[in-house]
C-alpha cells in the first residue's frame, strides 16, 4: 500500500468456515487513509450467494468502516473446497458532509472522469473449528499423563505382576505333576521290562535310566522355581 491510496482493505481474503445448510459470516474493514470523506461501494461476482451490509457508505477521514458479508446456506461442499467468487471494493473522494443517501452509481463511473480506486478480494473456504469432544482424547506423544492416569498405572501394575506370578506358579505346578506322573509310569515300565523277555533287556534299561535321570533334573529345577 502506498500513501497515495484512498483506502486499504483488511483483510484481502474473505474466509468462510464452510458448513452445510448454515449461513456463514465473514467481514473486512475499509480504512480511510486520507483527510477526505471517501465513498465506497462493494460488488460481487455472485450476488445471489452473498449479502453485504452495508454494500455502500461513507468513511470519515482517518476512520474505518466494518463490512459484513453473509454467505447463504450451501447444500453441498464445492469440489476441492475451492471458490472462484470475487468481491470488488470501489472508493472515491466525496464532498464533506455527504451521507450514504448521496451515493449514486455515477460517482463510481470512471468514464465520467472520476478517480475511482478498486480493490479485489478473494473468497477462501476453510474447515470449521472442531467442537470439543465430551470424552477426553488420548494424550499426544510427549505429553504428561494426568493425575488419574498416573494413579491407574500405579495401582494396576502391582496387580498385573501378582496375576502373572500366580499363573506362572500354577503352570509350573501342572508341569511338575505331569512329570511326576510320567516318572512313575516310566518306573513301572522299567520294572516290567526288567522281568520281561531276555531279547528286550539289552540296551532298553539304559535308555529309560537316562530318561529318568533327565526328568529328575527337570523336576528339581521346577520345584526350586516354584
Amino acid at each position: 500500500m502506498t500513501s497515495e491510496e484512498l483506502v486499504s482493505i483488511d483483510p484481502l481474503d474473505l474466509k468462510f468456515p464452510l458448513e452445510l445448510n448454515k449461513s456463514i459470516l465473514s467481514s473486512f474493514e475499509v480504512i480511510n487513509k486520507t483527510d477526505n470523506h471517501v465513498a465506497f461501494k462493494v460488488k460481487t461476482t455472485n450476488p445471489r450467494k452473498y449479502t453485504v451490509r452495508p454494500n455502500c457508505g461513507i468513511v470519515l477521514p482517518q476512520s474505518r468502516s466494518n463490512i459484513t458479508v453473509t454467505m447463504q446456506p450451501q447444500l453441498e461442499l464445492p469440489p476441492d473446497m475451492e471458490c472462484k467468487d470475487k468481491f470488488l471494493v470501489q472508493s472515491v473522494i466525496t464532498n464533506p458532509g455527504s451521507t450514504p443517501k448521496d451515493i449514486n452509481p455515477d460517482m463510481f463511473n470512471k468514464s465520467g472522469g472520476n478517480h475511482v480506486e478498486e480493490c479485489k478480494l478473494k473468497v477462501i473456504y476453510v474447515f470449521p473449528p472442531r467442537k470439543p469432544s465430551p470424552v477426553p482424547e488420548d494424550s499426544e506423544e510427549g505429553t504428561s499423563p494426568t493425575a488419574s492416569e498416573t494413579d491407574l498405572q500405579e495401582h494396576s501394575e502391582p496387580q498385573d505382576n501378582s496375576i502373572k506370578a500366580r499363573d506362572l506358579i500354577l503352570k509350573l505346578m501342572e508341569e511338575r505333576d505331569f512329570i511326576i506322573q510320567q516318572n512313575a509310569k516310566l518306573n513301572r515300565d522299567l520294572e516290567h521290562l526288567r522281568h520281561g523277555r531276555q531279547e528286550h533287556r539289552t540296551g532298553v534299561p539304559l535308555l529309560y535310566i537316562l530318561l529318568v535321570g533327565l526328568l529328575g533334573i527337570l523336576l528339581g529345577y521346577i520345584v526350586r522355581n516354584v
